[in-house]
Order: C-alpha cells, then structure tokens, then sequence
C-alpha cells in the first residue's frame, strides 16, 4: 500500500469555497472534519489513499514546498510572499477573489516617490513584508515594514507605520478604521499548488489529481 496523498487545505476564507471543488473532484473529508469540537488536525477521507491536514493558510505554502502535504489549496498573495522554488501552482481555482492592497489614512497622499512629496523611506504595517518590499522597491521607495498577523488597520491610529498592505474584499473594514484603499499591488485568488519532486516520485497519483482539478474547475457545475 503507498503512503497516502497528504493535501494541505486552509482554515479561514478559502475554506467554504474549497470544499465544493474538492466534492467535485472526488474527495469528501470525513465526519470528523466538520465536528467544531474536534482538536485533530489530520482527517481521513472518503479516498484511502489521501488524508487531509487544515492548517493556516500561510503554512499551507510551508507544508507542501517542504514535502510535509504533496498537494494544497492556498491564495496567490501566500504564493508570491514566499515564493517557494518547489513549489508549483498549476490551477487557479477560481474561488478566493480579493486583492492585495495600500491603504492609508482618509485622504493622505497615494504611493509613489513624487507623490510623497519625493520621500524615499516610508513605514508600513503589514503581513506580507517580503511583497510589501518588492512592491515598494519598484516604486523607487524603501519600505521599512512592521509584521502584523492581524489588526493592521489600527497602525496607522497609533503611529505604528503611516500604511498598511492587507487583503480587502469590500473593504469595509478600512472605512470603518478611516483608511482608504489607495493602490491595488495583486488580484489575488486561490491556486492548487503541488510539491514539484512529489509531482515526479508520484507520477501514478499527483498529476492525475491535478488534472481533475483542472477539469473540474474548466467544467461548469452540473454540467457533464
């Protein structure tokens, strides 16, 4: 018996969407993933051989480039933050829409080099530093970035960082904070990403998979 097919899956926003696709492909997690007062973190499936683990959408990335999960679902922005050599992201799954995005406060000046008034130092609060840098690189401008996992939107309140680079969706919770969404850096959605060397030890089983992937999503719902 082969050792089963690990398949990495987010906690979080992605994860309603996600479990349609993967119904549709085949794969159906057992009971015990839906039980709120389970703690496991690995579940079987209706598939011997794949098991599922639901962790933070930012160790998705983790698990699968270093071989822990040969299969994942993740978003774009954890994709282009890390940007894991081993990793391969062969179908974009189309669910998971949002954008990552600068905002700062009501009114202030938009990014830019001229646009600051020619300041080539800014500080943003943000959970993507590594996109934040490069993105801010390209505008001429270095970003000096303070790592939140959460609650970006007070930094700017408290004089933590003057912008932040998060996920929006309807942005609402920016509004709300006095922020306004001033660039958008990527549209971001979820992708099913592969560990490469699992791809080509397991050629039997890893790209078959993908391939279902890929057609359920070409496929419409219901259709044949």
């Amino acid at each position: 018996m082969p050792e089963p097919i690990i398949f990495a899956i987010p906690k979080g926003r992605i994860l309603d969407e996600a479990l349609p696709l993967l119904a549709r492909v085949g794969i159906e997690p057992a009971a015990d993933f839906f039980d709120k007062k389970s703690r496991a973190l690995v579940f079987g499936t209706n598939q011997p051989h794949v098991s599922l683990i639901r962790v933070r959408a930012f160790d998705v990335a983790t698990f699968v480039a270093h071989g822990a999960a040969q299969l994942g679902i993740v978003g774009s922005d954890v994709i282009d933050e890390f940007d894991y050599s081993e990793l391969y992201a062969p179908v974009d799954l189309g669910i998971g829409h949002c954008r990552l995005s600068l905002a700062g406060p009501a009114g202030s000046a938009a990014p830019g080099a001229a646009d600051f008034g020619g300041a080539s130092h800014i500080r943003v609060a943000t959970k993507y530093p590594a996109t934040t840098r490069r993105w801010f690189e390209g505008q001429g401008i270095q970003a000096e970035c303070i790592k939140l996992n959460g609650a970006m939107e007070i930094a700017p309140k408290l004089g933590l960082a003057s912008h932040i680079v998060d996920l929006v969706s309807t942005g609402r919770t920016l509004v709300e904070n006095a922020l306004a969404e001033q660039t958008v850096i990527s549209e971001v959605s979820a992708r099913l990403i592969v560990n490469r060397a699992a791809f080509k030890l397991r050629s039997a089983e890893v790209p078959a998979l993908v391939e279902r992937f890929r057609e359920a999503v070409s496929s419409p719902v219901g259709g044949n």
